[in-house]
């Protein structure tokens, strides 16, 4: 029997070959034994199956399509995006995993979403606490985006049957992403109220518009002095160029020495040992800043500081200041290297400001049309009467 247990999973999974065809998935067992029955079914599933001529991929369960979806590119998914799509696949198998793809329709997948608003955030067991209502944004994202890419990717590279689903009708309708700018007090505040080793990283936040995970990766091979460029790995692991401007520079260039591979570090304030990992950190040392590790200084010390304002609004600041300063929306896509610039267009409201100023100042000098006219009449009446 060739079922076995990854160190990313609560449940055995199995891996076989019958006739040329590979059959490999997650058993959802979680004992040996049960793992062992479940690899034995399928197994006579298949021989069925193909005695009867029937292509196995006809009748591939979703249980199947997730694990093998996992193997093939979940995995492969980068830090959060890889852990919440991972959460997202085992609530779909434990709630739909036995259904084959060929049955899911409309009325399934609406089943689905409207069980998924029913219950509380996909959460780790430390924060199993929040109890807020789940957003229209998480439904998307753990149930009906996951449920899309594992159908298209079945139905397209697998050449399993689907069911046909009209997927734009079940996702929720969700918020406009908001354009916060940081403004000039405001971030006289960041600056005293973070700590000295986490400036560094927020200076680069608003003048590169570079997003979280991307700055945390930044590595000293990745900047070219000579050539005034960085190498940013960006969303969906796409490599990009961002220049090195003077102030830039600025910002690294006396980061050079505290660490040999990794740009932004922190001073460890107290010794400790790292469960898991059993990686000891002694206190008084430079370590890489870590994503988890920004986020929790950001929590603790930027979030009070300044009212609502997320670290990601960094984003949204050196956008809008550049708009604001260059006018020019093409330059700003290049800065946060949208491939569409209808999502850039949000930022439009640097501009819309700007008009609103010139307007007002047109008013104010229209304020009284004829005044030109009364002020000369009066040095008329002075000159009169000397």
């Amino acid at each position: 029997m060739s079922v076995y247990k990854r160190g990313d999973s609560p449940f055995y999974h199995y891996d076989f070959q019958l006739k040329g065809r590979r059959f490999f998935g997650s058993t959802g067992c979680g004992t040996k034994p049960e793992a062992r029955q479940y690899e034995k079914d399928r197994r006579d599933e298949a021989k069925a199956l193909i005695a009867s001529g029937v292509t196995p991929g006809e009748n591939l369960t979703l249980d199947d399509a997730a694990g093998r979806f996992w193997m093939e590119r979940g995995r492969y998914y980068r830090g959060q995006a890889g852990v919440t799509f991972k959460r997202s696949l085992e609530w779909l198998v434990l709630h739909a995993g036995d259904r084959n793809l060929a049955d899911f329709g409309n009325a399934l997948v609406a089943e689905l979403v409207a069980k998924r608003r029913g219950q509380a955030p996909l959460l780790p067991k430390k924060n199993a606490r929040a109890k807020r209502p789940i957003s229209n944004a998480t439904v998307n994202r753990t149930v009906t985006e996951p449920l899309r890419r594992i159908m298209n990717r079945a139905r397209d590279a697998w050449d399993v049957t689907v069911g046909k689903v009209a997927w734009g009708m079940h996702l929720l309708p969700e918020p406009k992403e908001r354009v916060r700018e940081l403004r000039a007090h405001e971030e006289t505040a960041l600056i005293q109220a973070l700590r000295d080793d986490y400036l560094p990283a927020l200076q680069f936040f608003l003048a590169s518009g570079c997003r979280l995970r991307e700055v945390v990766a930044l590595k000293w091979n990745d900047i070219d002095w000579g050539a005034r460029t960085i190498s940013i790995m960006g969303k969906g692991d796409k490599p990009d160029l961002i220049p090195l401007t003077s102030e830039l520079r600025t910002i690294l260039w006396p980061l050079s020495g505290n660490h040999p591979e990794h740009v932004f570090t922190y001073v460890a304030q107290r010794s400790r040992t790292i469960q898991g990992t059993r990686r000891v950190i002694e206190k008084g040392k430079r370590y890489p800043i870590t994503y988890s590790g920004l986020k929790t200084t950001w929590r603790r010390q930027g979030a009070p500081a300044v009212d609502d304002f997320r670290l990601h609004d960094t984003r949204h600041t050196a956008a809008t200041r550049l708009l604001r300063e260059g006018g020019n929306l093409k330059l700003v896509q290049r800065l946060l290297r949208h491939e569409d610039i209808a999502t850039t267009a949000k930022y439009a409201h640097a501009q819309d400001e700007d008009l609103r100023a010139a307007m007002e100042a047109v008013s104010k000098s229209r304020a009284n049309p004829r005044g030109d006219a009364d002020d000369a009449e009066n040095v008329k009446g002075k000159q009169r009467l000397k």
